[in-house]
Order: structure tokens, then C-alpha cells, then sequence
């Protein structure tokens, strides 16, 4: 294997932003800022998510960015930052990458929602659909 998952994320880590979950928390009062939780709808339903976060499925993120894309979400337009998080921060990282290649401010959540959950930070709850 020419390229592994470790090479993809020191990769990664070395080109985004991080943000602790405690510095990250007062960014939810910023109206400039968006946090965008990947993982699949039945983690957030079974363990919530960051008050406020919208949910973007990793398997859909570079379309639902893409303007050109028939599946695009106009949020992802705006002049924001975005704020990526997965349940460990592995997938985000990767997505943070990802969206900066694609021209948005993006920053990846250190530790992801495990480490929010740990510091004790709030978390609102997602009810199946």
C-alpha cells in the first residue's frame, strides 16, 4: 500500500486547524461559526450532538459543499467558519481537510465528540425522524 490511513491524517494534521472541545464551546454563541457533525444519523441519535450543530453525513460532504452540485446545501456558502466533528475527530480531521481544499474556513474539533462528552460540555439530543 503506497498511502495508509496514518499517512492520510499526519497529512491532514499538518494542514488544518484544531480546536480543543473547551476553546471551541464559546464559539457556538458566534453567528460566524457553523459546527458540522459527520457521523452517521444513528450515532447522533444515540448519543446526541453539540447544541446547535447541523449534520452533514461524511458519505455526502463534498457534494452537499460543492456549489456546482445538484445536492448542495446553500449553508455551506456562507462566509463562516465550519467546525467538523466526528465521534473521535479521525473522520473530521479528514474532512476538515477536505473542506479547506474546497475553499471553506474549516477546523477540525480535537478529539471530536468524545472528547466534548468528556469535558462535560452540553449536548442536545437528536430523535430519530
Amino acid at each position: 500500500m503506497a498511502l495508509g490511513i496514518k499517512d492520510l491524517m499526519e497529512r491532514a494534521e499538518a494542514q488544518v486547524t484544531n480546536w480543543a472541545p473547551e476553546a471551541a464551546q464559546p464559539k457556538l454563541a458566534d453567528e460566524n461559526t457553523v459546527f458540522v457533525d459527520i457521523r452517521d444519523v444513528r450515532e447522533l441519535e444515540r448519543d446526541g450532538m453539540v447544541p446547535g450543530a447541523k449534520h452533514a453525513p461524511r458519505g455526502m460532504l463534498e457534494f452537499w459543499i460543492d456549489p456546482a452540485s445538484p445536492y448542495h446545501k446553500p449553508y455551506f456558502a456562507e462566509d463562516k467558519t465550519f467546525v467538523f466533528y466526528c465521534a473521535s475527530g479521525w473522520r473530521s480531521l479528514l474532512a476538515t481537510k477536505v473542506a479547506q481544499e474546497m475553499g471553506l474556513k474549516a477546523v477540525n474539533l480535537t478529539g471530536g465528540f468524545g472528547a466534548w462528552k468528556a469535558a462535560g460540555l452540553d449536548i442536545a439530543e437528536r430523535k430519530p425522524k
